[in-house]
């Protein structure tokens, strides 16, 4: 058995040895990176913002012959928001979505959707060079961080109304451009059939879900 003198020197050494790892620990917590966003109104300024086009999508889902869901996005959407958090209700939103950029993960699918219909006749679904989707607000019922938001959607040349289910998602400084963003999350049900999209209904479902991610930055 060891002398206790050289039990104590070796456990004092491993006692001196850990000390820069408590002494790191505060530290550690202290410099935890934080996200520049979060769900706080009060970091809502008012006034115009442009949308984000980089990172705000418009996704969509169809019912695939009843056995599963299929996807897509639209991307690259420009815009406006006209914003104030004391009259919420007064808000008012102006969306464009280029509805040639379409995507799936199927080439084979994105191709179908923008392909021209046989022999001149109508295309299946988008056809070639399709103008572009356009949302305009005409009214928002706000409640805490959600609202619905009620406007005009045209898709395929038809203009319908159309019901946001939106919920407030972020606000903060943009850490690269400094900007002052807001971001928000909404979900809707359109019937594609109302905007002249009839291919293949039931089998590939006339409800398509909406389900889009926005990001404003505040006009200069």
């Amino acid at each position: 058995m060891p002398p206790l003198f050289v039990v104590w020197s070796n456990a004092m050494r491993k006692f001196l040895c850990a000390l820069p790892l408590f002494a790191a620990v505060p530290l550690i917590a202290q410099s935890a990176p934080q996200t520049p966003g979060a769900v706080d109104v009060t970091r809502v300024t008012a006034g115009t913002y442009n949308t984000d086009p980089g990172h705000t999508l418009i996704g969509w889902r169809v019912s695939h012959f009843g056995f599963n869901d299929y996807f897509g996005i639209f991307g690259d959407a420009t815009g406006t928001l006209v914003l104030d958090p004391a009259k919420p209700n007064a808000s008012t939103v102006d969306i464009t979505i280029p509805v040639g950029k379409v995507t799936t993960a199927s080439a084979g699918l994105t191709g179908h959707l923008l392909r021209a219909g046989k022999e001149g006749g109508k295309a299946d679904f988008f056809g070639p060079a399709p103008a572009d989707a356009k949302f305009v607000s005409t009214s928002v019922v706000a409640k805490g961080t959600t609202a619905k938001i009620t406007g005009n959607l045209t898709l395929n040349g038809i203009t319908k109304p159309v019901v946001l289910d939106t919920t407030f998602s972020g606000a903060g400084n943009n850490p690269f451009n400094k900007k002052a963003t807001v971001g928000f999350h909404a979900t809707a049900v359109i019937k594609r059939s109302e905007f002249g999209i009839s291919y293949a209904v039931p089998m590939i479902s006339d409800d398509v879900t909406l389900d889009i991610s926005v990001a404003f930055e505040k006009a200069s």
